[in-house]
């Protein structure tokens, strides 16, 4: 299930994920936030907290998480991976250096550090 997350500051679009995770979720809270985003901002300020294991998601998520990012690739500006899991954390840093804008991986106890890294507006 993904949850989005309240009191961000306006340019800034966060979600939480919990449980499993599935296409219908991207659908209805992923896609929907980030469109909101370029519409009225033309970029995109993303928060990602992850409180599920990613194999929790299914491939219809997959799918429509790819889509998403190839449909806003030149809009990402930033991103940031909150979660536990210190593979996703590495991965995230190692995927700053093959997209556009930045992305960055921080611990669930970075949570407040997380939202204020990509609160800054590039």
């Amino acid at each position: 299930m993904l949850l989005p997350i309240e009191n961000l500051p306006d340019h800034v679009f966060g979600v939480q994920a919990i449980g499993e995770v599935t296409e219908v979720d991207l659908k209805h809270v992923l896609l929907p936030g980030l469109a909101a985003l370029v519409e009225k901002y033309g970029e995109i300020y993303y928060l990602l907290l992850l409180d599920t294991k990613v194999e929790n998601f299914t491939a219809g998520a997959w799918i429509q998480d790819m889509i998403a990012g190839i449909k806003h690739l030149t809009q990402w500006e930033k991103m940031a991976i909150v979660t536990d899991q210190k593979a996703v954390e590495r991965f995230t840093d190692l995927f700053s250096y093959v997209t556009p804008g930045e992305a960055k991986g921080f611990s669930i106890a970075e949570l407040n550090e997380a939202i204020a890294w990509v609160s800054i507006k590039s």
